[in-house]
């Protein structure tokens, strides 16, 4: 079956053409950070013209990289929620257009899931039950996966999402927008030991809160205002990573599970992934850290779960719309 995935849920229109939900053909990305960085982060409205000028481009070069025609799909996906409201309809509309056109199925896919299945894009074989943290600049959270539908979140930010954050902090510091790969950047020249920035609910649970933590890198901006950049981004690098790690490695333990994975536009972060490895290597667990091209924003990950989404569900009504606040089916998360 092949699939052809669209996804606008942000700031980046792509488009892929996934056959079977693992073998990807084509997977194109056209980045807006360009129209975003004078602003210091993404405005809505600008994200949605942006994506309607480039999505039929980006749909036609996927499929010439992927080699096929319009003819050849088998069904379109696009990502349905959650994000924001008018990038997300440029997606679905352009997607239920292209079903209604080839009389094809229509698939609406929840964009955290589709984080969740880019594991299996990785290695169809993966180990269950998974440990995942995805991190990105709307979400963090910790999730256990007991199989291809079976989810159960473990923890989520209280306040601000870890990427998030990086890009306050590198506000503060006036390194523009994104802020994730500029601190990564500076961070490897840095002394990750010249501040000790706060560890917050380190030993506290699985939620997290990264708040106080930027707060800090504030104060101490104010306190040395002469101290070296790369070392501040160092410093609250490391203080980010060691909150992220030590409680995936809780959340590993809890659910006994056999595969640490990471997702989500953070997980290209080096330092991450590097802390990732080697507590996997630690605690005689696999390591799934996907490519760098599948943890930002991505239409394989949109075309796979719709696969499977439409193997287990059959299609999305054409009459449902957009959530920019889609709650994910039968991803509980228990409480008391």
């Amino acid at each position: 079956m092949i699939v052809l995935g669209i996804e606008t849920s942000c700031d980046e229109t792509a488009a892929a053409v996934v056959v079977d939900g693992l073998d990807v053909r084509s997977n194109v990305i056209s980045s807006q950070v360009d129209l975003h960085a004078r602003f210091g982060g993404v405005v809505p409205e600008i994200a949605s013209r942006a994506h309607l000028e480039v999505v039929n481009g980006v749909v036609a070069d996927a499929l010439a990289q992927a080699g096929v025609g319009f003819g050849d799909i088998d069904a379109v996906a696009a990502t349905c929620g959650p994000g924001l409201a008018g990038a997300l309809l440029v997606g679905v509309s352009a997607a239920k257009a292209i079903a209604v056109t080839l009389g094809i199925p229509y698939v609406g896919v929840h964009h955290l899931e589709a984080h969740l299945q880019a594991a299996w894009l990785q290695d169809p074989a993966v180990e269950m039950p998974m440990a995942v943290l995805l991190v990105s600049g709307g979400h963090t959270m910790l999730v256990a996966v007991r199989g291809a539908s079976d989810y159960e979140v473990l923890g989520e930010t209280v306040d601000d999402a870890a990427g998030e954050a990086y890009d306050k902090v590198a506000r503060l510091l006036g390194l523009g927008y994104p802020g994730g790969p500029v601190i990564d950047r500076l961070a490897a020249d840095g002394d990750p030991r010249a501040v000790r920035f706060p560890r917050p609910m380190i030993g506290d649970g699985l939620d997290f809160s990264f708040s106080g933590l930027k707060t800090a890198v504030l104060h101490q901006v104010r306190r040395a205002p002469d101290m070296a950049v790369a070392d501040l981004a160092a410093s609250f690098q490391a203080a980010v990573v060691d909150v992220v790690v030590a409680k995936l490695a809780a959340a590993a333990e809890a659910i006994d599970a056999r595969t640490l994975v990471i997702g989500g536009g953070v997980a290209a972060n080096a330092a991450l992934r590097a802390a990732v490895a080697d507590l996997a290597a630690r605690s005689g667990r696999t390591a799934l850290i996907p490519p760098r091209a599948l943890c930002t924003d991505n239409a394989a990950m949109i075309a796979a779960t719709g696969y499977r989404r439409l193997v287990e569900d059959g299609p999305t009504p054409l009459t449902a719309g957009a959530t920019p606040t889609l709650a994910l089916p039968g991803l509980g998360r228990p409480r008391g």
